[in-house]
């Protein structure tokens, strides 16, 4: 047990308010991406995760993913079920803080992680299968993830980092993203129908709430009111800055215009990509990171097209693709005089923590996909996922909850 910091303590706690935040913020930008006829019921697969997770998290997710660490176990134990013990004295994750304080910062990253994989089925699924599914993919994909990386499970003792969420949060939605895709199929739209959003203002919006958000998603996971801390946040900063600008330069050459809802969706990705990485890699790899990010996950949404996978909202070339290298590339980039709790990166020459860097990449790259798959096929055998071609055609706001966003009469 250690010394409750209290400058710590309240630096974490608001760090956790602002990784709160974006979940809100993730419902202003997915709601403006969709049309209109969807957007309550977009927001509302974020704002409810807020409820089902955290029910989930106080009742067996946190004890799951931190209690216990038997290598090669997929779970945790039930030692800290219903917070027993978890109190307001340190923890064993986080000796300078309350255990409480170390409790609500990772609820809040629970909350926000199946809300991410929503865009990929946009405006099709029904509500009902969706909570389902929310519940289902928390217990046998996020709560392992935790466990193996955060959690003293079989990758943490292997080495593998991941400070804020690469795999655990971006690898983990994104692939799961993917896998949806191929179970709920493509969205039906009338004749001459565009899948255009429908307010970019709303978009832009989100985008700022997440960006806000995450400097305290990344530099609230170093657990202490630090220089560590202060490296995740200039990180953040630069990389989502250099790929929003890297995006906005691409599409500008090829379609011979600037885009807004590019330029924004190049800073999502860039933010996901440095995610994994920012309390570990000196400043200028942040901002190679920044243009990798821009550059590979645009050229990422063009292959999905190619591809014609209806991720209706880029979740798995942003998310998945973006924490997929960001990930690796921490095994290139990483310094011991950065973090020295941190590894030797590819560029010291060191090749063991690379090695398991892409190991863990590949592994839960695949069983997110799989798990993901397998949820959703289990769900079908009890009724269809998605909504009848009447509704969808119709919009889920008003056959599924009988309301609008806008009153236009």
């Amino acid at each position: 047990m250690g010394q409750i910091n209290t400058g710590d303590t309240a630096f974490v706690l608001i760090s956790a308010a602002l990784v709160a935040l974006m979940t809100p913020g993730l419902a202003f930008f997915y709601g403006g991406l969709v049309r209109r006829k969807n957007f309550l019921a977009i927001m509302m697969q974020s704002f409810i995760s807020m409820g089902v997770v955290t029910t989930i998290w106080v009742f067996f997710g946190y004890s799951l993913a931190f209690s216990g660490n038997e290598a090669g176990g997929l779970f945790g134990d039930l030692h800290w079920a219903v917070l027993t013990g978890v109190g307001h004295l340190p923890g064993p994750w986080a000796p300078n803080i309350p255990a409480q304080a170390h409790f609500v910062f990772q609820e809040m990253f629970a909350i926000l992680t199946p809300a991410l994989i929503t865009g990929a089925f946009a405006d099709r699924v029904k509500f009902k299968s969706y909570l389902w599914f929310l519940i289902l993919w928390s217990i046998l994909v996020y709560i392992p993830f935790v466990h193996w990386i955060w959690g003293g499970g079989w990758l943490y003792q292997r080495g593998v980092l991941d400070f804020a969420g690469g795999i655990v949060v971006h690898v983990s939605a994104g692939f799961a993203a993917l896998a949806s895709v191929y179970v709920v199929g493509r969205r039906k739209l009338a004749p001459g129908e565009r899948g255009l959003p429908h307010n970019v203002a709303f978009v832009a919006l989100g985008t700022g709430l997440l960006w806000f958000g995450w400097f305290g998603f990344n530099a609230g996971s170093a657990l202490a009111a630090n220089g560590i801390a202060a490296q995740a946040f200039v990180n953040t900063d630069i990389a989502g800055s250099i790929a929003m600008c890297t995006w906005l330069a691409i599409t500008w050459m090829r379609d011979g215009k600037p885009s807004l809802v590019g330029a924004l969706t190049g800073a999502v990705a860039g933010l996901a990509c440095v995610t994994p990485a920012a309390g570990y890699i000196p400043t200028w790899a942040a901002f190679v990171m920044g243009v990798a990010a821009g550059s590979v996950c645009y050229f990422a949404v063009q292959f999905k097209s190619l591809m014609k996978w209806d991720d209706a909202l880029d979740v798995w070339a942003c998310h998945g693709v973006g924490g997929f290298m960001g990930t690796i590339l921490l095994g290139v980039f990483a310094l011991k005089s950065v973090n020295p709790n941190g590894a030797q990166g590819l560029i010291t020459g060191q090749w063991h923590f690379f090695t398991w860097q892409v190991i863990a990449t590949l592994v839960c790259t695949a069983y997110a996909f799989v798990v993901t798959y397998l949820i959703l096929r289990f769900l079908g055998l009890f009724g269809p996922i998605r909504v009848s071609d009447s509704f969808e055609l119709k919009g889920l706001d008003e056959t599924e909850f009988g309301e609008t966003a806008y009153d236009l009469t």
